[in-house]
């Protein structure tokens, strides 16, 4: 269990009530950033539960986790609620007492209910600040890692949360490589590759908001002399460069979701298809290819037989390394396949 022990002047601020503990007054702990954990006095004397405030999670699961149609994630001290039903939408004051008689008073509680499921449900978007304030510039640290989210704005919540762990796999793929980031969006898997040795990145996206928040990410890291930044149409861009014959160490495709429902499957098909053939014939021989789907109607099994028509058709041994999922807090209930929605294959290219 995730815990951190006060000193006496920790647990006098505590019993107070305040909502806030200081760095100078955590003696010990066992915890990771993001982590919820039990507050112990210095005679190890539960005092109540917290957040490490810099760090980021996914606190519900909607209906993976029996609540069906309400998200919550955690970003250092702001919590971000997305519903996506009518019944959601009236249990979010609930859910807001909830957070704040467990955790104290945040920093802020967003609701950011305006994906587009909502106009299947007949619910107009949202987007509105619940309680507190959202700092100018929100930075989350996760694991030696500083990023930048956009709340307010960010795609899903703010942030791809779901990559976290998948992101530190390519990483340690990437020392002494070149790699390719393709759909960068934030940059993250870049700024991580870097951090871990990468010689050097280039990132993709056709969003120039997305690239300005890389381009910091890549600045409040110290990396940002190793990676170069493309507004481009990244399918096209990268049809161009598998015919210039470009060679990466490492190849990152993490797209946009292609089928957002079984009608949309076949159509789907051809696009990862061919996608994944151009970034196969960029990669250098013994080099990873990482491929990304969050397209919940396409199971995994699907995915990995579209990627192994890709290569039989680049001609090159492509060998199945990991499948991977979502990060851990994502649930995933058996029952409801629908949750294990992210795939992601890391792939040995000869």
């Amino acid at each position: 269990m995730a815990r951190v022990r006060l000193s006496g002047r920790g647990r006098r601020r505590a019993d107070s009530g305040h909502p806030w503990i200081f760095a100078d007054d955590v003696v010990a702990t066992e915890a990771e950033p993001g982590d919820v954990v039990a507050v112990n006095g210095p005679d190890e004397r539960l005092l109540g539960w917290g957040l490490d405030p810099k760090g980021a999670c996914r606190v519900l699961a909607g209906d993976a986790d029996l609540v069906p149609g309400l998200v919550i994630d955690h970003y250092a001290g702001v919590f971000v609620l997305q519903s996506g039903t009518p019944g959601a939408d009236r249990l979010i004051p609930t859910f807001v007492d909830a957070l704040v008689e467990l955790c104290g008073e945040p920093r802020a509680i967003v609701d950011r209910s305006d994906a587009s499921v909502r106009r299947l449900e007949g619910l107009e978007k949202r987007v509105e600040v619940l309680r507190g304030a959202v700092p100018e510039q929100l930075d989350v640290l996760e694991d030696g890692l500083v990023y930048e989210v956009d709340v307010l704005h960010g795609h899903k919540t703010g942030h791809y949360l779901d990559q976290r762990f998948n992101r530190r796999r390519a990483a340690e793929l990437s020392r002494g490589r070149a790699m390719l980031d393709a759909f960068c969006y934030d940059g993250l898997f870049a700024v991580r590759a870097a951090l871990a040795g990468a010689t050097q990145v280039l990132c993709l996206d056709q969003s120039e908001p997305a690239l300005e928040r890389a381009r910091r990410n890549a600045q409040r890291n110290g990396v940002a002399d190793k990676l170069a930044f493309e507004r481009v149409d990244v399918m096209r861009d990268l049809r161009t460069r598998a015919d210039l014959d470009g060679r990466f160490g490492v190849v990152v495709i993490d797209p946009p979701a292609f089928a957002r429902n079984k009608a949309e499957l076949e159509g789907a098909e051809r696009g990862y298809r061919e996608l994944n053939l151009r970034a196969l014939k960029l990669v250098e021989p013994g080099g990873q290819l990482v491929s990304a789907s969050c397209s919940h109607a396409m199971k995994a099994e699907h995915f990995v037989a579209v990627i192994a028509q890709a290569a039989h058709l680049s001609g090159r041994a492509v060998y199945l390394e990991e499948l991977l999922g979502a990060s851990p807090d994502h649930s995933a209930l058996l029952v409801l396949p629908e949750s294990s929605y992210l795939k992601c294959v890391f792939l040995r290219v000869e």
